[in-house]
């Protein structure tokens, strides 16, 4: 028999019987569409991981004081000072800028409305090193760090719960018992899950140190290196200029830790692949179920036309068209059944971008990896069925009722 003809054959068995077909379809259909959503929703994770991290900023290395539990209290072995500061400052080969960061919660004050948020006490580089824009304003400088001058940059969230947005800057703000000038409001972050830096105030460290905290224990320093190849060896150079400050003996463990920006990221992009794979494996269960009925109804069929395929043997029929046909049938009724998942899960994707606010990324990669899978099913379940119609004995097949 004729390749042609064999593949008319084949869709006319299918349009002879196209509730049975459409029923069958259906599970490849939700098998796919819901591979697809779960791509798209694992896909777009990832890239919302990798957006908050770069929004971070980029190269850099935190250093943060090393913590240990006194009767059941976390509390700081050494704190880091504005003199660890000016240490990696003076001595870091590879750094481009070191920025101190102090940091309470306070609450704040703007005419007649209060906000509680974090407090920031820092040094102007900071804004560029984290990658803040500013709406209106312009951030404190050098100048008034050194001056102990009590200006404030707002963030985005803060502006916006006090009242303000951009005609605060000039006005004064209260925090805590100390009143500060705005001088600039920043651009809109976003939440970065475990922090919103849109809801932070910054203020000169040093107004931060005497004329608002009383402390100079600084919560972190902020290193940017000059280079991605040079993390680990800044990483290791900071280590041995603070344990120099910190006078630690060579069998004293750090009292301070330090944390990688590409080790974050890796991080969190390892758990966004986890989670996506998960996703994609409980979806993919369900395709596996659509390939079990259409092998049960690929057998039912062959069943149906025994006298069917022994006429065609008994008149010259080889054993491998036949085999091809009904293979051809369970192919065709998984690749229909892809294409129509294909669009469910797309429009799944978008209702869920839309409606829920989910970050969704639907790629070339994730439709032709669904095409293949449902053409790999259909393979897979179709043999069996094929094959055992192939085998049936032509005389036996005459005699079936």
């Amino acid at each position: 028999m004729l390749m042609w003809e064999i593949i008319k054959v084949a869709l006319s068995a299918l349009l002879a019987n196209k509730g049975r077909a459409v029923l069958t379809m259906l599970g490849i259909v939700i098998g796919v569409g819901a591979v697809i959503t779960m791509m798209a929703v694992g896909e777009g994770a990832s890239k919302a991981v990798q957006d908050r991290i770069t929004a971070l900023g980029v190269n850099l290395l935190f250093v943060h004081p090393e913590r240990h539990s006194s009767q059941g209290v976390r509390v700081d072995a050494s704190p880091l000072t504005p003199d660890d500061a000016e240490a990696l400052r003076e001595r870091l080969s590879h750094a481009s800028a070191i920025v101190p960061e102090l940091r309470r919660s306070y609450q704040v004050k703007y005419r007649n409305q209060n906000d509680n948020t974090n407090i920031v006490g820092t040094t102007p580089e900071y804004f560029r090193v984290r990658q803040f824009a500013l709406v209106s304003g312009r951030p404190f400088n050098d100048a008034e760090v050194e001056g102990r001058r009590r200006v404030a940059v707002v963030g985005a969230e803060v502006a916006k719960n006090l009242g303000g947005g951009p005609a605060m800057i000039g006005e004064d703000i209260r925090i805590g018992g100390s009143t500060f000038e705005v001088m600039g409001v920043l651009a809109a972050k976003g939440s970065q899950g475990w922090m919103n830096p849109d809801d932070q105030v910054f203020i000169p460290v040093t107004a931060a140190e005497y004329r608002l905290m009383g402390t100079d224990r600084l919560n972190s320093i902020t290193v940017e290196v000059t280079s991605p190849n040079l993390m680990n060896a800044t990483a290791e150079e900071i280590e041995r200029i603070l344990r120099r400050q910190h006078e630690l003996r060579l069998d004293q463990e750090n009292d301070f830790a330090i944390r990688n920006q590409l080790d974050i990221a890796a991080t969190f992009e390892e758990t966004s692949r986890t989670f996506s794979l998960l996703l994609t494996s409980i979806a993919a269960v369900s395709l596996l179920v659509g390939g079990i009925g259409i092998m049960n109804i690929m057998l039912v069929s062959v069943t149906e036309r025994t006298r069917e395929i022994g006429v065609r043997k008994a008149i010259g029929a080889r054993r491998s068209s036949v085999l091809f046909q009904f293979l051809l049938e369970a192919i065709a009724l998984c690749v229909l059944g892809g294409f129509a998942g294909i669009a469910l899960g797309w429009w799944a994707a978008r209702i869920m971008a839309n409606t829920g606010g989910w970050s969704v990324i639907i790629t070339p990669s994730s439709i032709m990896l669904a095409v293949g899978f449902s053409v790999g099913v259909g393979l897979f379940f179709g043999i069996y069925p094929a094959s055992r119609a192939a085998k049936l004995d032509p005389i036996e097949a005459l005699r079936y009722e």
